[in-house]
């Protein structure tokens, strides 16, 4: 089972990533200024990511690929790691939509 981790970064914000079963990082978010912005975030990946609309699948300049979960205002709430392929972004994809529903909440700011 996947699991949302909470943790504060350096300059003050909280953040959280998306982690698969095996613990590998499936989705990062952006910075929040507060925690309860943070965990707002995770109910939008939560809900958003039953949508295969809101994913918005891209290839960067170096030919890499990757995803962007947005909300249904377009508001980025979470962008995926760099994948080789296509295939193993749409991998990607699928571990979210899969974990992000009933992942546990692990919050290491607490």
């Amino acid at each position: 089972m996947g699991s949302f981790v909470i943790t504060k970064r350096t300059n003050g914000e909280f953040q959280f990533n998306l982690k698969a079963g095996n613990g590998q990082t499936i989705l990062a978010s952006e910075g929040y200024s507060s925690k309860a912005s943070c965990e707002n975030g995770i109910e939008s990946v939560r809900t958003n990511s039953q949508d295969d609309a809101r994913f918005d699948r891209k290839t960067s300049t170096n030919g890499k690929h990757f995803f962007n979960l947005k909300a249904s205002n377009g508001q980025i709430i979470g962008s995926s790691e760099m994948y080789e392929s296509a295939s193993s972004r749409e991998n990607g994809i699928e571990s979210v939509k899969t974990n992000a529903p009933d992942a546990k909440v692990n919050d290491q700011t607490a």
